[in-house]
């Protein structure tokens, strides 16, 4: 995908100076419904539609297979693209709400910075992006019918697993990750990044890790891709970071199938980010990942994405064992 072109547009903006943008503590004064019903997302949506003027456009790309919406949003006009996909699994729901919040962040109202930075970018957000999977607080899409290689029979499908360029949308067994690959090759993105959430896990000095990252892995992703979702990593752990949370690296997969990997074949920045399932935190986590959006739409604007050291990424630290007394979530490279 247009790695000079991309690349040649970031170092361009480069020379114009960082967009200033209110911080994620700033936008996030009252407390946020970490667990909007299907019905309030819809509602909240449409009300985002309304009161940015049109700014936000909002759309079903199709339904579930239980013929729920899934709903996308866009904003921005400009020419560097990122998507951002929150709850491949249902059971994991902290960045719907962020991605919320980024929405009316960036879309509601016309100040300067507003204007210049959809100017520049143009972002879309799959949001929600398992339905069924969210009414049923699991993992999986719902498919009784499922006899999936990843997933579990008789319930569904891990629609993170069912992002391999080599299988068509329409042969796509994952209904909702069809959905998205559809929405990816219309859009056609620069950045790609997959919101998720984990178990509870310590780092080496024995402090809660408050989020994970990680760039693809699969050995035939080119590397300026690569390199490309690395700086991307490393602007996310120091967001993240700055936010008052402690990123580390996720210990993933190389599976063509995740996310992460299948968009990084495809030429995208692809990154994962993992927001911890910590009791009493959840406001924290969806601040912390509302700052990731907007350091990544914000650096990607101003062209300072490509200033950082890709070999940067190789220092975040590894993510270490779970809690004691915590039971870890599925992890991406099971």
């Amino acid at each position: 995908m247009r790695i000079k072109p991309r690349i040649a547009l970031l170092s361009a903006l480069a020379t114009v100076g960082l967009l200033v943008t209110p911080t994620a503590q700033a936008v996030s004064a009252a407390p946020i419904d970490p667990r909007p019903s299907t019905a309030k997302l819809a509602v909240e949506l449409h009300k985002l539609a309304v009161v940015s003027h049109g700014k936000i456009r909002v759309t079903p790309i199709g339904r579930s297979n239980e013929n729920r919406p899934v709903w996308a949003a866009r904003v921005g006009h400009g020419k560097l693209k990122i998507q951002y996909i929150t709850q491949q699994h249902g059971d994991e729901p902290l960045g719907t709400p962020a991605a919320l919040e980024f929405l009316r962040t960036v879309g509601v109202g016309n100040s300067a910075w507003q204007r210049k930075l959809l100017s520049r970018v143009t972002v879309d957000i799959v949001v929600r992006a398992n339905p069924d999977g969210f009414e049923r607080d699991w993992r999986y899409n719902y498919d009784p019918t499922a006899k999936p290689e990843y997933g579990e029979a008789g319930k569904g499908y891990d629609i993170n697993r069912y992002h391999d360029p080599a299988v068509a949308p329409e042969d796509n067994p994952a209904t909702e990750a069809g959905l998205i690959q559809r929405r990816y090759a219309a859009f056609q993105p620069d950045i790609m990044v997959d919101y998720h959430m984990q178990g509870r896990y310590k780092d080496a000095a024995g402090n809660e890790i408050t989020a994970s990252t990680l760039w693809p892995t699969n050995a035939a992703v080119k590397p300026a891709d690569v390199n490309f979702a690395k700086q991307i990593a490393v602007l996310v752990q120091r967001s993240i970071n700055g936010a008052g949370g402690n990123v580390s690296q996720y210990p993933g997969g190389d599976y063509e199938g995740i996310a992460r990997n299948g968009y990084g074949l495809l030429g995208s920045g692809s990154v994962l980010i993992e927001l911890s399932a910590i009791p009493g935190r959840d406001q924290s986590q969806i601040s912390d990942a509302l700052a990731s959006m907007l350091a990544i739409a914000r650096s990607a604007a101003d062209g300072s994405l490509t200033k950082i050291d890709p070999a940067t990424a190789d220092t975040i630290p590894p993510r270490g064992p779970a809690l004691p007394g915590t039971l870890a979530e599925e992890d991406e490279a099971a």
